[in-house]
């Protein structure tokens, strides 16, 4: 999820055009719906209108008589429209900063487009860095919470960006462990959903706060642990526990993202738990799948 200080300017720019032209949008928005809406007349102005209707056509109205008024049109000023909090944040932090995302552009766009169409949404994402910001605004109105593993890069975010939901959390495994996991996740216990805090499958993460199982994620990214060598946890059990919460939502589908499938742990383990047959997309480094509730369905088989 982080990124050492990278001179992307293309990206950076990018990513400020596309939250000025969402925050212009919003502008064009109101005001539009301001533009529509008509005054109403008054009802004095009614009642004299429908009197003057309704009167004898064989009289001739006296000539002091005189017909009322129309009501003074007064156009509606539209009233100014404030940028949501979460998007002002990331305008001014990506526009006042030299470090960017690690996702291109082309692989932002993905998830961008499905968050387009499912925001405001719950948006689980394994990692905290440079490109959370980025997330919690374009997720606006949703929860956007993110699972980290090193407590002082929580605290130093947390200092530059408060408004970021975010909790540690620990990791046991090895990425030089990876085969072993292989091997374990094709036991059956591991094909078996449920709640992660109560499957029997060792890949299964159950240290959470209860929060993060008790939701239905709509998203979720996986973008974290570290896992570049060996001695890193890796992303084996994250993997995992992101497509068990997806098969055991009650009902409907979840978005599910790996990053960095260029690695062999993130390629094997994306394909054999997320499987091939939920592939929707590849762009670059980053894999997309879209995965059914299991629970709404019996008989589902893991992979279809």
């Amino acid at each position: 999820m982080r990124s050492k200080p990278q001179s992307a300017l293309n990206t950076k720019l990018i990513l400020i055009c596309a939250f000025f032209l969402l925050f212009l949008l919003l502008v064009i928005i109101t005001s539009s719906t301001f533009s529509k809406q008509q005054p109403s007349s008054s009802p004095i102005s009614e009642e004299t209108h429908i009197s003057n209707s309704t009167t004898d056509p064989i009289q001739d109205p006296k000539p002091s008589e005189s017909k009322p008024e129309p009501c003074p049109f007064t156009p509606l000023t539209p009233t100014c429209s404030k940028a949501p909090p979460s998007l002002a944040n990331a305008l001014v932090h990506y526009a006042t900063t030299n470090i960017t995302p690690q996702q291109t552009f082309k692989e932002i766009s993905v998830s961008a487009r499905v968050l387009e169409k499912k925001s405001p949404c719950n948006f689980l994402v394994f990692g905290l860095g440079h490109d959370s910001l980025m997330w919690t605004a374009l997720n606006y109105g949703g929860r956007t919470v993110f699972l980290e593993e090193d407590k002082a890069w929580i605290e130093q975010i947390k200092q530059k960006l408060p408004t970021l939901e975010s909790y540690h959390v620990e990791y046991d495994t090895k990425v030089h462990q990876a085969d072993d996991l292989m091997e374990t996740g094709m036991k059956e216990e591991c094909k078996v959903v449920s709640d992660p805090r109560f499957s029997k499958c060792q890949l299964a993460l159950k240290g959470f706060p209860s929060d993060i199982y008790d939701i239905e994620w709509d998203l979720i990214m996986v973008d974290a642990p570290t896992g570049f060598h060996d001695e890193a946890p890796g992303r084996m059990n994250a993997i995992y526990t992101a497509g068990l919460m997806a098969r055991n939502r009650e009902e409907g589908e979840t978005d599910v993202f790996v990053h960095d499938v260029d690695r062999v742990v993130e390629d094997k383990f994306s394909k054999a738990f997320l499987c091939e047959g939920y592939l929707r997309e590849q762009q670059g480094r980053l894999r997309h799948f879209t995965i059914p509730s299991h629970r709404a369905r019996s008989g589902r088989p893991f992979c279809p």
